[in-house]
């Protein structure tokens, strides 16, 4: 790995063309980004932009998509240029008119993103965002530390697996993932359904040993747990470290997910932003970005630049041939989303 990603500096010195001068004024040779802390790496991506283009990059960040719309929305669509969130807000961003259209004269490798991710809920008619990375949430276990076979979701309330399995702390993932086992819609608010999802969880709550957002591999490469459900970064992380482990992909329907950016209707620098987003898709770029969040890779020329570091990966190979069976978590009214939290909150209570 370590080659591949020198290999990938080494194209980003000698291999990347000048982008255009932005028509910005001195004092305004400055990029706003709103994302996650660490989303972007600073040493391979945004230091090569400001070096190449002179644009000043200013990194803010939030702890969730729900407070980046919040503030978002109290800025009326200004203050930043770049938003990295996940699709389900995006789509309220959508909705809500905080978006303005891409300029693809400036983007013009654009075609660079892979279809798979196009005309999506999100974006219908690609013409507010550019997918960042994609994935899948899975199962990865230790076949040493089981004495089951794992095939699947409804494997995880097997008794055998008792004080064992740790499991994503999120409502709409992680009782998304029960809904699936059961053949259900991850979005549905029927409230009969998920007075059945509820109990199902509850029926799986003697397995469950940790609950945690990330980093979960963790507990399974020291041993704390055997299974675990997890993103796909956290799931390539761990086969990485221990290639003995197993991958149990979801029977069915397997939720899905897309990260992208998208530039605010009001953002103060909107042709830095359609700049920086040119940056992002070219394919050195797009294979660091790949290599840096562990991933599905949404930029097609990136791949071969990766290589088999990505195309052997049976993570990434593995969610990419049940594309056509996925379903997103979807934005839902505050109403129905409560419906969620409360069946999270009863449920974490009681663990």
């Amino acid at each position: 790995m370590k080659k591949v990603f020198c290999l990938l500096l080494a194209l980003l010195a000698l291999g990347t063309c000048a982008l255009a001068e932005t028509v910005n004024a001195t004092d305004e040779a400055v990029l706003n980004i709103f994302t996650w802390e660490g989303y972007i790496d600073y040493s391979t991506v945004i230091k090569p932009f400001e070096e190449e283009t002179g644009i000043k990059i200013n990194y803010a960040t939030f702890s969730s998509n729900e407070e980046m719309f919040e503030k978002l929305s109290a800025a009326n669509g200004g203050d930043y240029d770049i938003v990295l969130a996940s699709d389900y807000m995006i789509n309220a961003a959508r909705e809500a008119g905080l978006m303005q259209k891409l300029d693809k004269s400036i983007i013009t490798n654009y075609d660079n993103l892979d279809m798979t991710f196009m005309g999506q809920f999100f974006d219908p008619d690609n013409e507010y965002v550019v997918p960042y990375v994609a994935g899948a949430p899975l199962i990865v276990y230790d076949p040493s530390a089981v004495d089951i076979e794992i095939t699947g979701l409804e494997s995880l309330w097997d008794p055998a697996l008792a004080d064992s399995i740790g499991l994503i702390d999120d409502a709409r993932v992680t009782l998304g993932m029960v809904l699936l086992s059961m053949g259900e819609s991850m979005n549905t608010t029927d409230e009969a359904v998920l007075a059945a999802a509820a109990e199902k969880l509850d029926a799986l709550a003697p397995n469950i040993h940790v609950l945690e957002y990330e980093n979960l591999h963790n507990y399974l490469l020291s041993g704390d747990v055997s299974v675990i459900y997890t993103f796909t970064p956290f799931a390539a992380l761990a086969l990485e470290s221990n290639p003995d482990l197993q991958i149990a992909f979801p029977e069915g329907t397997m939720g899905f997910g897309v990260d992208a950016c998208f530039i605010p209707v009001n953002a103060p620098h909107a042709r830095n932003a359609n700049l920086f987003l040119e940056f992002l898709l070219r394919p050195e770029i797009g294979a660091i970005i790949t290599q840096w969040q562990y991933y599905c890779c949404t930029n097609i020329p990136a791949r071969d630049i990766l290589g088999e570091w990505y195309t052997g990966n049976p993570i990434f190979t593995g969610i990419t041939e049940r594309l056509d069976d996925i379903e997103y978590v979807l934005n839902l009214s505050t109403e129905e989303e409560q419906k969620f939290q409360d069946v999270w909150t009863s449920f974490k209570l009681d663990l």
